[in-house]
């Protein structure tokens, strides 16, 4: 009997690579996408597990009188001390990948779902995806667009960049890479993959 279970395919890519842009392209295609950073966010509010956890580890103040997550407060405690940062994945990375098994349960008659994440290689889920795909773009480039999207300043952005692996670490691992420098298109490049991906 043929196993009909989707390929799960990752795709990573440093801050302002625009690996949102690249995972829309692949959407168009009928690929369902999970998207595991807003789904962090989500869990970190609403899975009873995981708050529990969350309060144990970093006080039941983290979280206020209303029961929500006081990000900011958070934030500040993860973004100074790395030890600190660690613990707060090993929670919340297992929880995303199992809210991720039970997501890609739904379609299994699609060739692939897409798990999109900024850490795929970094919390070490990529282990357990059948092939990765990674979104590269030059420094400077991902500057200028994280500094015309959100509201922070060059520092801050670094700051994010440098608790990141380097790219070249990431494309050595990865299985596809896109180019996303403002000089290639994008969607020749997606075609080529997911012509790639419907042959495996």
């Amino acid at each position: 009997m043929q196993n009909t279970s989707p390929l799960q395919v990752g795709l990573t890519g440093g801050i302002g690579s625009g690996k949102t842009t690249v995972s829309r392209f692949f959407d168009t295609l009928g690929i369902p996408i999970y998207y595991a950073d807003n789904a962090a966010k989500w869990l970190m509010q609403n899975d009873s597990i995981l708050v529990s956890a969350i309060k144990t580890a970093f006080g039941e103040d983290i979280y206020n009188h209303d029961q929500v997550l006081d990000r900011q407060k958070l934030a500040s405690i993860v973004f100074n001390d790395l030890k600190a940062l660690r613990r707060l994945e090993s929670l919340v990375h297992p929880a995303v990948f199992r809210h991720g098994q039970e997501w890609a349960a739904q379609y299994p008659e699609v060739p692939y779902i897409i798990r999109e994440a900024a850490l795929t290689f970094e919390s070490g889920s990529y282990k357990m995806l059948d092939k990765v795909i990674t979104v590269f773009a030059p420094k400077e480039i991902r500057i200028q667009r994280v500094l015309q999207r959100d509201n922070t300043n060059k520092e801050a952005i670094e700051a994010r960049m440098d608790k990141q692996w380097k790219d070249e670490r990431k494309i050595e691992l990865a299985d596809f890479v896109i180019v996303n420098d403002g000089t290639q298109f994008l969607i020749p490049q997606v075609l080529k993959i997911h012509k790639q991906l419907l042959e495996l």
